[in-house]
């Protein structure tokens, strides 16, 4: 019996997505170009295959029919953060955005920039800064 087909990303998976992300639209071979540029090596027969099964999984749409095939991403980066984040927040924090604020912000001041960057959101979100 076959195993179930996992929905979520891997982290090799989700290295290859950000060459799609970044870029939009390319191949295989012009994703492990887009990598190796960023300094990540991986052999073509390795990023060939997870883009094979990013395309089963519904993350890449290949867009011709012949080779070289062409791919682009089927869903946003928005789209598999957001739910790769709240999907964290469930499983490790009991739904608790609190307890995820606390845990990013313990151990580290947040920079000028951080800071009004979240005072904005805040603004944006209608409180006082």
């Amino acid at each position: 019996m076959a195993r179930p087909q996992a929905k979520e990303l891997t982290e090799r998976e989700l290295v290859v997505m950000r060459a799609f992300w970044d870029e939009g639209s390319g191949t295989a071979d012009e994703a492990r170009q887009r990598l190796a540029d960023a300094g990540v090596e991986l052999a073509y027969v390795t990023v060939a295959n997870v883009v094979r099964g990013l395309e089963d999984k519904g993350f890449l749409k290949q867009l011709n029919k012949s080779r070289p095939f062409q791919y682009r991403a089927a869903r946003s980066f928005e789209d598999v953060s957001k739910r790769l984040v709240g999907d964290l927040v469930e499983r490790l924090f009991d739904g608790s955005r609190q307890k995820l604020l606390v845990q990013v912000l313990d151990k580290r001041r947040l920079s000028k920039t951080e800071r009004e960057f979240l005072k904005q959101i805040l603004v944006d979100q209608g409180e006082d800064a």
